[in-house]
């Protein structure tokens, strides 16, 4: 089985991800985006954010 896999991908049939790979790096993307969702509205980095906006928006020219 495993060469048969290995010579199919030397000859270039295995072109894409399966619909089980699909799935995983779906999930995969969406908890990555969770977590930076999680963070980017957390109290802390909100302030920090409003912070820099606003030093940057008061920068003399």
């Amino acid at each position: 089985m495993f060469r048969r896999w290995r010579a199919a991908v030397r000859r270039g049939r295995d072109r894409g991800m399966t619909t089980a790979e699909y799935a995983v790096g779906t999930l995969a993307a969406c908890a990555l985006a969770a977590v930076l969702y999680k963070v980017v509205t957390s109290a802390t980095v909100q302030t920090a954010l409003r912070s820099l906006i606003e030093r940057a928006l008061d920068v003399q020219f």
